[in-house]
């Protein structure tokens, strides 16, 4: 299920952002204290998720009501465009959750919302992500080579994109 955040998924988050693995390839740093989380999640539960900006959706498994993971939206401000990205909490990883919401979400950008294209950018060396994205219907658009210094070294970014007309006419 997707919903926003609440009180109670700070620690959760805290929990599954402050895993070094979960971390690597993110733009915050692991530990990711408590209080972080409980701020990102004041700042989540008052957000618009249809306005300009981002807003992160908590993924949560209806069976137990666990918190595994959050799939964000950047909406750009002329509302047609958006970029997307996600995390998953480890040992909720395999299970299908993350293409279930990431889908989800991009049905809703593309039929509810109508926007024109979602794109998407990942460090070159998180293959789980580039999967993820390509399973859902995203094109590989490029390859920017030591395009982001992220924690002390270069990295090289995949960037992908996705079209209303694809998703539409895939679905």
């Amino acid at each position: 299920m997707l919903r926003r955040f609440s009180g109670a998924d700070a620690a959760a988050l805290s929990a599954y952002r402050s895993d070094p693995d979960t971390a690597r390839y993110q733009s915050w740093d692991a530990p990711f204290p408590l209080d972080e989380a409980r701020a990102f999640v004041a700042e989540m539960a008052v957000s618009d998720p249809d306005g300009p900006g981002w807003f992160q959706y908590a993924v949560e498994r209806t069976a137990d009501h666990v918190l595994v993971g959050d799939v964000a939206v950047g909406t750009h401000p002329n509302g047609r465009q958006a970029e997307l990205g996600f995390t998953l909490a480890p040992g909720h990883r395999g299970h299908g959750y993350a293409t279930e919401a990431v889908t989800a979400v991009l049905d809703h950008l593309f039929r509810v919302r109508g926007l024109h294209r979602v794109s998407a950018e990942c460090d070159a060396r998180n293959l789980a992500s580039a999967r993820l994205l390509a399973r859902v219907g995203f094109t590989r658009e490029g390859l920017r080579r030591q395009h982001t210094w992220a924690k002390g070294e270069w990295t090289d970014d995949l960037l992908f994109g996705l079209l209303a007309t694809d998703w539409l006419t895939r679905r």
